[in-house]
């Protein structure tokens, strides 16, 4: 069987300065360095080593610390005296060590806090049963279920997998439905009941646990103005006491509980039915007629909106914020025996805020500005905020903190989502062009921190960003299996694709997502993937049997009916110049002519060779001019000229012609690309073509682990040898110097071969001789289903996609670089 064919047209001795350097590189990068084994008692024996002497020279601290220490050898320890001194002055003492000891220990924070950035499943559409856009999305403790409430009142209901359960219109006889808005709510988790703002002026207590669900027990009505925002705190020592917060149109009002478990409010007598609303002046309250609660108020705001109120616990203070005039962010507190809040202004400019949170264990606020900044605030220090973090390039909208890991979320405009890292005040995660393409919406951002859920509302729609469980198992950089792994030199982005029909755009500098497309096939897998020659065209191909023309916007240009109307398995796709070629599925090759491509449906034509294989195609490679070699499952290959589609000759080694009781072939058969590398010396192109040279110009691999390496011009096999022994079927590519063979098998395993000077001439008979092995890589732990060569920024690397659904950057010859995915 052959799955990976490769042309070779052997370029002059030259070497680049990428390959220079990555001969320099350690291959072995798995060994712990001795700092980051040093237990806190070595540290104590290092210090009182240092307190007999107080400086040490190299000799003499790799003796005594050797043996005072007890683990690790001589030769690391003069590595960590070479390490602290940089200078090279020859000698160390305590604070030294010390400072460069804690520099690795953050070092080591900071990686661990990178391996904590969530990652998110691909977005998801919830059917909503909102008419109006969305006003707040919450979570109820005592039954995990999530409610979202409309500008219409509509409340939804849905369960703890965020299955929509029930909708409905919460009762409110006060005006008449068309004329009734929801502004806000909030939940009062210790007395079971939400509460909901109208703009008919009132605040609407709902209880959770009576006969008939979400029945309105309280009704708070007279208010001054129309209560645009909530926020409710409960005490969690002693639940009777709670502050319901309420800010309206330049107004900020404290619910002061007393009795919170017991009742809200007083009811006026014992004749007033059970399931009949209470209702409450708001000017009774103001009075102090019901001894359960007590009223605060201030008004600084003049006629501002009050975008968001918080109740600090931890300073017995509120906090609220506005998007225009002078004062945005206010501070108010009580002051003694009086129902008046004093407050003071944070200095903001005079810049728009139109949210913030509290993180209570960093003592830190964080407001979204309307002048793209992130804000963070220490509540004692007004005159300017501590940290300001840069990054988004329209105004915020939103922000949260994830209270466990010590982030932040903030959600702009153009609907980019960042991930901030609040104790270095750094993005750790940036998601874009993900959600929903809508015109000026109002948005809503909920964070379930237990759950790791992000629910974000566009109006009316609403988005579910739920991040995968955190277990201690290997980083992944897909939700599924990797199929195929593609470098855009144009765009300097890393493409890949997934069995879950999902096509990921990665920057090559920093591993990180830019883009993501999803359900691209549907429920098919994506099997492999092509970019044209302008490298602004991607060609998806799916197990439905269709292949897609995206551009990098995510539009979809045409759809290649492959498969005729059926499900079909294409393994690998060939962009040329006039055609598309595509393989995998039959014993025939299925063209598309670009000419053909003025309608989105376009249907194959018909290859005018017609059937040469024996069994099934599944890879083929092309050379310029004319050239096209296709290898099937029997092993066998064919050499056609493309411009008349007609075979030539093929090419079968002696009594292989049968591979398919190999161990491991029959579970491995999907084959991923094929590669043409023009890559020997210009000298002897002539005559490689014409026979002349005899050198190998073609590499195929497949079943047993064999590499082979042929002339096709003189239809022979020069050398064959086993990369990978009791391997199965393995995959290859060689890099576009024609330097290094790149060989990988089912175990994840990857090898790097130095083929430069191999099989350069022709000899007698066929070499078996292996080429120079220069590395061998472990940067999977399963099967590796695609690789890929590219250079970036001078430096050759290598792409490595696996079934263990990570996608991997390893420097050529090695080491391994990271996983994309990571910080």
């Amino acid at each position: 069987m052959v799955t990976y064919v490769l042309l070779l047209v052997q370029k002059p001795h030259q070497r680049s300065s990428f390959h220079l350097q990555a001969e320099t590189m350690e291959t072995n990068m798995e060994t712990e360095l001795l700092e980051s084994r040093l237990r806190v008692e070595d540290l104590q024996k290092l210090q009182k080593l240092f307190l007999e002497a107080v400086r040490m020279g190299r000799a003499e601290f790799v003796e005594k610390a050797w043996s005072m220490v007890g683990r690790g050898s001589q030769e690391e320890f003069g590595h960590l005296f070479d390490n602290v001194d940089v200078s090279r002055e020859g000698w160390l003492d305590w604070p030294r060590l010390a400072s460069f000891l804690l520099l690795e220990l953050s070092e080591k924070e900071e990686h661990a806090r990178a391996a904590a950035v969530p990652r998110w499943r691909p977005p998801r559409m919830l059917p909503v049963p909102h008419r109006k856009p969305i006003q707040q999305i919450t979570h109820l403790p005592s039954s995990g279920s999530y409610l979202s409430l409309s500008k219409d009142a509509i409340l939804g209901i849905w369960s703890d997998k965020l299955d929509l359960v029930k909708s409905l219109r919460l009762s409110n006889d006060s005006v008449r439905p068309k004329d009734l808005w929801a502004t806000a709510m909030v939940v009062l988790p210790n007395v079971h009941k939400i509460a909901v703002a109208f703009s008919s002026k009132e605040v609407c207590f709902y209880d959770l646990l009576s006969k008939q669900e979400f029945n309105c027990q309280y009704k708070v009505q007279g208010l001054n103005h129309t209560p645009v925002c909530l926020d409710y705190w409960s005490n969690p020592e002693d639940p009777d006491q709670a502050v319901l917060s309420i800010g309206d149109v330049g107004r900020v009002s404290a619910l002061c509980f007393r009795s919170a478990q017991i009742s809200l409010f007083e009811r006026p007598s014992s004749a007033v039915e059970q399931d009949t609303a209470v209702v409450i002046r708001w000017a009774e309250l103001v009075r102090g007629r019901h001894w359960c609660c007590s009223i605060l108020t201030h008004k600084a705001h003049g006629q501002d909106w009050v975008r968001k109120v918080r109740f600090l616990p931890s300073l017995e203070a509120f906090l609220f914020c506005t998007t225009s005039g002078r004062t945005n962010l206010v501070m108010a507190w009580r002051e003694k025996d009086t129902s008046f809040l004093r407050v003071t202004q944070f200095h903001t400019n005079g810049r728009a805020i139109c949210d913030l949170d509290f993180h209570p264990g960093l003592n830190i606020i964080a407001t979204a500005g309307l002048n793209t900044h992130v804000c963070l605030w220490n509540p004692c220090v007004t005159s300017k905020p501590v940290g300001i973090l840069s990054g988004h390039v329209t105004s915020v909208v939103a922000v949260q903190f994830i209270m466990g890991k010590k982030q932040l979320l903030s959600f702009s405009k153009d609907k980019v989502l960042r991930l901030w890292d609040v104790a270095s005040q750094l993005c750790v995660q940036c998601l874009a062009s993900i959600f929903p393409k809508t015109q000026e919406c109002q948005t809503r951002l909920f964070f379930h921190e237990e759950s790791s859920r992000l629910l974000l509302s566009f109006n009316r729609q609403l988005v579910l960003l739920e991040a995968r469980k955190e277990t201690g198992r290997r980083l992944t950089s897909h939700e599924g299996p990797v199929t195929c792994v593609l470098y855009n030199a144009l765009f300097r982005q890393v493409i890949s694709s997934d069995t879950s029909s999902t096509v990921t755009c990665w920057l090559m500098d920093t591993g990180q997502k830019v883009k993501q497309f999803v359900r691209c096939h549907g429920d098919a897998a994506v099997t492999t993937m092509a970019l044209d020659e302008t490298k602004t065209r991607l060609f998806t191909a799916g197990a439905d049997g269709v292949v897609k023309v995206w551009d990098f916007n995510g539009y979809c240009h045409h759809k290649l009916n492959a498969g005729r109307d059926r499900p079909v398995e294409i393994s690998q796709v060939l962009v040329l110049k006039r055609t598309v070629l595509m393989v995998g599925w039959e014993r025939i090759i299925t063209v598309f002519r670009l000419c053909d491509f003025s309608q989105f449906f376009v249907q194959p034509s018909e290859w005018k060779g017609g059937v040469q294989h024996r069994e099934d195609i599944l890879c083929a490679a092309f050379r310029a001019p004319q050239m096209l070699l296709t290898g099937s499952y029997d092993g066998e290959m064919v050499v056609w000229n493309n411009s008349t589609e007609y075979s030539l000759r093929k090419l079968l080694p002696n009594g292989q012609h049968d591979l398919k009781g190999i161990s491991g072939c029959e579970q491995t058969l999907k084959p991923y690309a094929i590669y043409f590398n023009l890559c020997v010396p210009l000298l002897y192109t002539v005559f490689l073509f014409n026979g002349g040279a005899g050198g190998a110009d073609l590499v195929s691999c497949g079943g047993s682990g064999m590499v082979r390496f042929w002339n096709t011009v003189n239809n022979s096999l020069l050398a064959e040898f086993v990369a990978h022994q009791d391997a199965g079927c393995i995959i290859m590519t060689v890099d576009g110097s024609g330097r290094y063979l790149v060989t990988a098998d089912l175990d994840g395993s990857v090898k790097v071969w130095d083929i430069e000077e191999y099989c350069v001439t022709p000899l007698e008979g066929v070499i078996n001789q292996d080429p120079k092995l220069l590395s061998t890589l472990h940067p999977h732990i399963n099967r590796v289903t695609h690789l890929e060569t590219c250079v970036h920024g001078e430096q050759l690397f290598l792409l490595s996609a696996s079934v263990d659904c990570s996608l991997v950057l390893s420097y050529l010859p090695g080491p391994t670089v990271g996983v994309f995915g990571q910080v």
